[in-house]
């Protein structure tokens, strides 16, 4: 089996090159179910994986713009369409420096996945551009969102492909470029998810990506007659995943200690709570991108340069960024007796890591299923969108509650063992490629 995974791996790597996360993040996928496909020769013969690893479609174009002192930019805008088998393409668009189409093509194939599990009708992309908005006004920052769309409105549309936020891209970009795409395609439909609450936007949805990873968090530790109630939480990052995520930790009792950033990570003992939560979203919304302004606000120890995961906690929330928590990391993390490690980024954890996890049978959970809250709202929003409705903050958090319960039920259809270890990676892999395997056979050759 293992030979299948490599032959197949290295096919992928060999018209893929240069691109080492999208690599790892098929890897991951193909390892999962590959032993599925060796069972199933309908899917086989219809080269479902090989189908299923290549975009339908990629689109890269070049983002002139201007800034407040005339000068003129250019940069590089993608949006990769990667599978519509079961809805229109979804998935966020980023901007920042470390965009390539490496990473849009990982995020991309991940969200095939992610979006599957929620079991509503989304199919997987990614977008963006390699933009760095640090250190632009606002009417900068319009400027180029308003020159991204005007080519990126050819290809998207309620029905075909519907963006939402991700890294550098939040309210405002959001505002910027549902306007443009407006003004061109002069109509005003759900193309959009993250939008404003005033025009369309659904409630939940800036908190829902950490509130499901604490959702899953919880039903993973209930496996084990836990809650998080009473436990210390480790939580990397400071943007929207993590703030939504310490927000809901510590309304079900927990104690979250840490948080991150490029600068290194604070340790707050008496946990980040109340007012403490509150200065998260002004350092976010101060474009620093640092946490230092944390620890000297509050007078707690301040690591430069480290990252949070030799603090002795019981569980973990990885949300910065991919790869970010490597195999020394889970070392120190399984060192320190921690229970559980539940993603909120995408891939934050590297292959060396999870493997270290599953080897110790900590229970671990990868992003495309306990991430998956963020989109999942979208979903939310993009229904009330089209029933021209919206509903209360109430009704789309049990909706969000309902549906992360589901994902976790899901991976321990398709991960337990018969020892009782539930595999969350290969449960996740696994539920989620039948679901989109399946519509793709449905679908005939295309």
């Amino acid at each position: 089996m293992s030979n299948h995974v490599e032959q197949f791996v290295e096919s992928v790597r060999l018209r893929n090159a240069n691109e080492p996360e999208f690599i790892q993040a098929v890897h991951e996928v193909v390892e999962s179910v590959m032993p599925v496909l060796e069972k199933n020769p309908r899917l086989r013969h219809a080269k479902i994986l090989d189908r299923i690893v290549e975009p339908e479609r990629v689109i890269m174009f070049r983002v002139p713009w201007m800034d407040d002192d005339g000068e003129i930019h250019v940069n590089r805008g993608y949006r990769v369409e990667f599978n519509s088998a079961i809805g229109p393409y979804k998935g966020g668009l980023r901007f920042h420096p470390s965009v390539n189409l490496s990473i849009l093509k990982f995020l991309g194939f991940e969200q095939i996945f992610k979006n599957a599990l929620t079991t509503l009708p989304m199919g997987g992309g990614k977008g963006g551009s390699d933009f760095d908005a640090k250190g632009r006004s606002d009417n900068e920052i319009m400027r180029f969102c308003q020159s991204y769309m005007s080519e990126l409105f050819r290809h998207i549309g309620p029905d075909t492909d519907v963006p939402a936020g991700d890294i550098g891209v939040g309210g405002r970009e959001i505002g910027f470029l549902f306007g443009q795409y407006k003004r061109l395609r002069n109509e005003f439909t759900g193309v959009f998810t993250g939008k404003g609450i005033g025009w369309g936007g659904s409630l939940m949805r800036p908190e829902a990506t950490g509130f499901g990873v604490v959702y899953f968090a919880n039903e993973i530790l209930k496996t084990k007659g836990m809650s998080l109630a009473g436990k210390r939480v480790s939580i990397s990052g400071f943007g929207n995943v993590a703030w939504g995520a310490t927000t809901k930790a510590t309304e079900l009792g927990a104690k979250v200690v840490t948080l991150s950033g490029p600068d290194g990570y604070i340790y707050d003992p008496d946990g980040i709570r109340g007012e403490k939560i509150d200065y998260m979203l002004e350092l976010r919304l101060s474009n620093q991108d640092i946490v230092k302004p944390y620890a000297d606000k509050y007078g707690v120890e301040f690591f430069a340069g480290k990252r949070p995961w030799e603090v002795p906690v019981d569980v973990a929330l990885p949300c910065a960024t991919q790869n970010e928590l490597n195999g020394e990391d889970a070392k120190h993390l399984v060192n320190n007796k921690v229970i559980a490690v539940v993603e909120g980024a995408n891939m934050p954890s590297t292959p060396e890591a999870i493997e270290h996890f599953k080897s110790n049978r900590i229970l671990f959970s990868p992003g495309k299923a306990s991430n998956a809250g963020g989109v999942a709202v979208s979903g939310l929003e993009m229904t009330q969108n089209s029933m021209r409705l919206g509903w209360t903050a109430e009704e789309v958090d049990q909706k969000l509650h309902m549906i992360m319960t589901n994902i976790h039920e899901t991976c321990v259809t398709y991960g337990k063992a018969s020892d009782g270890y539930v595999d969350y990676v290969k449960g996740a892999n696994i539920g989620g490629f039948l679901k989109v395997a399946n519509a793709m056979m449905a679908q005939g050759l295309v």
